[in-house]
């Protein structure tokens, strides 16, 4: 069964109770996520003992609003869509990607999931070797894809084919506006002497940006080059905390399967659609020792 076939199997009943959405249950995720980055915020900022085993878990649920921003662009989060419209700003604003244009970025990568002609996703060359795997694991790249990208659209030179001219004002609008808070912030902080926010936010999100890496990488990597979104997007069996803290990302196949899904109701939807899916891993690990197999040359030909 492909994920149309799958789709087409639902009751009515299941599609709407799949498909509802809830300020109440997307606030009290929001509160525990963003309620943990204020907590470390204000652990670093007082300089407590030993602050600076801080910063790797303030990084990891900052870089972290990158699934929320996903999700919010999908306007699934909240039922209210001006909820799901202002978190996917403050998220594009702390992980530096636009959330106006990236919803015309994702939105491409939905609508052509592992075609290597359209899919956006695939414009980056992959990893090839130990060397370039670990290149793109430091982040070094995704903050110069994403720095560029403002630059750009701020310069109106936004003119990737997913970008409609409906978007295009709105991607322009927001570039200049986010670069000119991060330039009032370097101001503000430079006038003040504050490391308030390199230590609290920048640092951080720097060193949490590898971990975002490893896990993006499992969500379509080493996956078939198919239109099925149940073989072409891999869901990862991990536990809850990572789950937690990435919105329930872990099961893709089954948010590419039906991206109308909220992230509290993916659990549920991963119970009908597990018999079907064709691209599974037990954990993150185990889906990096195949890739570091492969590019090593060392992979077992019998597995897949």
């Amino acid at each position: 069964m492909d994920h149309r076939e799958l789709l087409q199997s639902l009751t009515s009943e299941q599609r709407k109770a799949l498909t509802a959405r809830s300020d109440r249950i997307g606030l009290a995720h929001l509160a525990l996520h963003w309620g943990s980055i204020l907590l470390l915020g204000g652990l670093i900022a007082l300089r407590v003992p030993f602050w600076q085993l801080l910063l790797l878990p303030q990084g990891i649920l900052v870089i972290f609003c990158f699934t929320l921003l996903h999700e919010s662009i999908h306007r699934t989060v909240f039922k209210t869509q001006w909820l799901n419209d202002w978190v996917a700003r403050v998220c594009g604003f702390l992980i530096v990607l636009p959330a106006d244009w990236f919803r015309a970025f994702h939105f491409a990568h939905h609508r052509f999931t592992q075609d290597p002609k359209n899919d956006p996703e695939l414009s980056e060359e992959k990893p090839k070797t130990i060397g370039s795997y670990l290149f793109v694991v430091s982040g070094l790249p995704v903050w110069r894809s994403h720095a560029t990208t403002l630059l750009q659209n701020a310069r109106g030179r936004c003119h990737q084919p997913f970008v409609t001219p409906a978007v295009r004002g709105k991607a322009i609008r927001e570039a200049r506006v986010m670069l000119a808070l991060y330039a009032l912030l370097l101001v503000l902080s430079l006038a003040a002497g504050s490391t308030f926010l390199l230590y609290v936010w920048v640092v951080p999100a720097l060193l949490g940006q590898p971990f975002l890496r490893l896990y993006l990488m499992a969500e379509h990597g080493r996956c078939p080059f198919v239109a099925n979104m149940l073989a072409n997007s891999r869901t990862t069996y991990t536990n809850w905390l990572v789950r937690t803290v990435a919105w329930n990302m872990p099961y893709h196949a089954e948010h590419h399967a039906f991206p109308a899904v909220p992230f509290h109701r993916l659990p549920a939807f991963h119970e009908l659609t597990k018999v079907h899916l064709q691209v599974t891993e037990r954990g993150y690990s185990g889906f990096h020792r195949k890739v570091l197999a492969d590019l090593s040359g060392t992979a077992d030909p019998a597995t897949p």
